[in-house]
């Protein structure tokens, strides 16, 4: 495999107001996972790690990601825990609220026995976020495990900080937790707002992308600073898009593009999230990709 990742796939409800609409679209989502199937899309051999629950939603994730080509071989399904779901309603505009009901899901069950070591020192990247160590000791040490093997066997490490504040005792614990996690990337992943919190280790990673939404993104690959603009889309639903830009750019890493073009693929495949009601559903094949 190309890239190795592993995460938390959840149920999400979208409505309007929920006391109200007769109907709501259902959908699967995660960073992670929608960062597997943009580089599938792409062409890219993709492995996703995560633990599952043997109810629909659980069965609904494996369906997506097998019909999208993701390696799902190492996918643990848990017979005793149900999905995380996310109900979000919007309310004005396109800003949405939402409401996590994940406590002692299946993901959050996530362990280092889970882990597939030879899996991960074979991959040509590791990519883990900073929200599947928030959901539990367990996955905590799954996700450090994960960055030990890929360092060990000289794989690169891409880290999106992903700060979810819900997810974390204190602001404190996540700027420990989270500065911890971005000490090990090649690649660290932020958008403008998490760089205060990983501030102390930004001087030392060879790679730091900052994800700025409407104000494009940046680059700075050693010492040399490139930017892009944000392209010109009409948004259906800004949320949850980091995981595409990853996508983008990780594909342009392993194509071994020039940074400003890693800039552009991540960005076009921002623009295609935005531009759908889900984050992963509207991802682009390498055919559509602009150029």
């Amino acid at each position: 495999m190309e890239v190795f990742t592993l995460g938390e796939a959840l149920g999400v409800v979208s409505a309007d107001r929920l006391r109200h609409d007769a109907s709501v679209r259902l959908d699967v989502e995660g960073p992670e996972l929608t960062a597997a199937i943009g580089l599938a899309r792409l062409g890219h051999s993709v492995s996703w790690l995560g633990r599952v629950s043997s109810d629909e939603l659980g069965v609904r994730t494996l369906t997506v990601l097998r019909g999208e080509g993701v390696d799902v071989s190492h996918v643990k399904v848990d017979e005793t825990a149900p999905t995380g779901l996310v109900v979000r309603q919007r309310r004005i505009g396109r800003i949405a609220h939402a409401v996590n009901y994940r406590a002692g899901s299946a993901g959050s069950r996530l362990s280092t026995g889970d882990v597939p070591n030879n899996a991960i020192q074979s991959a040509k990247v590791l990519h883990v976020t900073g929200i599947t160590p928030a959901l539990s000791g367990f996955a905590w040490s799954a996700v450090h495990h994960a960055v030990k093997l890929a360092r060990d066997a000289g794989v690169i490490i891409s880290v999106d900080v992903n700060h979810r504040p819900h997810l974390w005792e204190s602001v404190e614990e996540a700027r420990e937790g989270l500065t911890e996690l971005a000490a090990s990337a090649d690649v660290l992943f932020a958008t403008q707002d998490e760089l205060g919190l990983v501030e102390p280790v930004l001087t030392q990673v060879s790679e730091l992308v900052v994800m700025r939404g409407a104000k494009g993104a940046s680059a700075t690959v050693d010492g040399m600073r490139y930017d892009t603009q944000a392209a010109p889309v009409t948004a259906v639903d800004p949320t949850e898009v980091g995981g595409a830009f990853v996508a983008g750019y990780l594909s342009s890493l392993l194509d071994e593009l020039h940074p400003a073009d890693r800039l552009k693929r991540g960005i076009a495949l921002a623009a295609f999230a935005v531009a759908s009601p889900s984050p992963w559903q509207g991802l682009p094949t390498r055919a559509e990709l602009p150029p």
